[in-house]
């Protein structure tokens, strides 16, 4: 069964010491499990070095598979994967003598590369979007309210709903339209906190904030609840050939960094996956008074990457993993880089 991760053709392990003069590579095979995000963690001490190289490196590199039973080579400052024409002829026992150390070290399995999906990165609403109710009201006619306040909404009976059930409250933020053709992508929603029913009529009801993690009003939106606990996303390849644009961050801010977390014009719909690793990048344009028609097109600036963390149909909700450069709104998003 074929095993996705993510290949880095060329890693800088510094805290690997080869033996003085050596000059062969120690090989070692990819075991179930393995992934080269995990092994950068452990010998770099830093799982998102990879861009980083990129933008020192003139071939940037894309994801790619790798199985278990593919061989690679341990140089002391990269790691290359051996090609399958090569792998038969490589001794699996190579050089073990004067690098056992390092061997040894890779015997263990390395994790898989996780991000953390905390319930409070909000989404974009697309069109068609309904809440399943509203805060209607709070007792004594409060206008903000918190934690153990009483309000009231127009989930009733009639919407199937009963004494104990919990909804989660988000606010309506901003429309949000797209930074190239001002198409209208939806609305931001933000998570307020959660509340439960306690008394249930044919149209309306009586809850409980149980959770406020930002003001709540009326007009706050209600959606089945939805566990807020930490969950964890796997880094995944790309099933499609991805290209798309940051179209609205979190914060609202332009100027967007590493852990930022931002809304993107990809969804399921284009094959889109939480897990998914994309690069940022920038098209590097060309002065046409010095190419004289020789060169139509420049590698493309590589700014830096995001994973998705939760799909809906067009867009999604992901999390800026490294900044090489200052990324804007309206920056390119692409599976595979030029």
């Amino acid at each position: 069964m074929k095993v996705k991760l993510l290949l880095l053709a060329l890693l800088v392990l510094p805290s690997i010491v080869f033996a003085a003069g050596q000059e062969e590579p120690t090989i070692y095979v990819i075991k179930q499990g393995d992934t080269l995000w995990g092994l950068s963690e452990r010998f770099i001490k830093d799982p998102k070095y990879w861009p980083n190289m990129w933008s020192k490196n003139s071939q940037v590199t894309n994801p790619h598979f790798i199985y278990p039973g593919q061989k690679v080579r341990i140089f002391p400052d990269r790691i290359e994967l051996v090609p399958k024409e090569q792998a038969a002829v490589v001794a699996p026992a190579q050089k073990s003598a004067p690098a056992a150390t390092v061997a040894e070290a890779f015997q263990e399995v390395a994790a898989e590369k996780t991000y953390t999906l905390y319930g409070s990165e909000g989404f974009l609403a697309e069109k068609g979007f309904k809440p399943f109710g509203l805060v209607i009201g709070a007792q004594h006619e409060r206008i903000l309210v918190g934690v153990d306040d009483i309000v009231y909404t127009d989930i009733g009976t009639e919407h199937n709903a009963a004494s104990g059930d919990k909804f989660t409250i988000y606010r309506k933020d901003i429309s949000v339209k797209h930074p190239l053709n001002n198409e209208e992508m939806g609305f931001k929603i933000i998570p307020l906190g959660s509340l439960q029913l306690t008394d249930v009529e044919k149209k309306s009801s009586r809850a409980i904030i149980t959770k406020s993690t930002m003001e709540i009003g009326p007009g706050a939106y209600l959606l089945p609840y939805k566990d807020a606990r930490r969950r964890e996303v796997t880094l995944k390849n790309t099933a499609n050939d991805l290209k798309g644009y940051v179209v609205e961050s979190y914060s609202g801010g332009s100027i967007i960094a590493a852990g930022d977390v931002v809304y993107i014009d990809l969804g399921s719909s284009q094959g889109a996956e939480a897990g998914n690793l994309l690069y940022i990048v920038r098209d590097v344009t060309i002065d046409q008074r010095y190419v004289e028609g020789r060169v139509d097109k420049l590698p493309q600036e590589l700014l830096g990457a995001l994973v998705i963390l939760e799909t809906g149909k067009k867009t999604s909700t992901a999390l800026v993993v490294k900044s090489i450069d200052t990324i804007y709104k309206g920056a390119r998003i692409v599976s595979q880089t030029k």
